[in-house]
């Protein structure tokens, strides 16, 4: 199998992922989807939805073997937090 490589910037992909998620996803969206992950092909503007990062992203490229995906967890800025939460003042 060969390797999957980036076809666009990291700008390009970014903007087209989040383009995608604003415009055509996001509005079809339930409360109960927060905290989801949505892997999306920044090409055809398929996704997958479900509670697992690997799930979801396994799922689409089942369905589209060399798609570009975007992940976005839903209600959240950013799809990961890296380090420790500070507590207090």
């Amino acid at each position: 199998m060969t390797p999957l490589r980036p076809r666009y910037s990291k700008e390009e992909f970014a903007l087209r992922g989040q383009e995608i998620y604003e415009r055509d996803i996001r509005p079809h969206l339930d409360p109960a989807d927060e905290g989801r992950f949505v892997a999306i092909d920044i090409e055809t503007a398929m996704h997958e939805v479900d509670p697992d990062d690997y799930t979801a992203t396994e799922r689409l490229l089942a369905r589209k073997a060399d798609a570009q995906i975007w992940l976005v967890r839903v209600g959240h800025r950013a799809t990961y937090r890296m380090g420790t939460r500070r507590e207090g003042p």
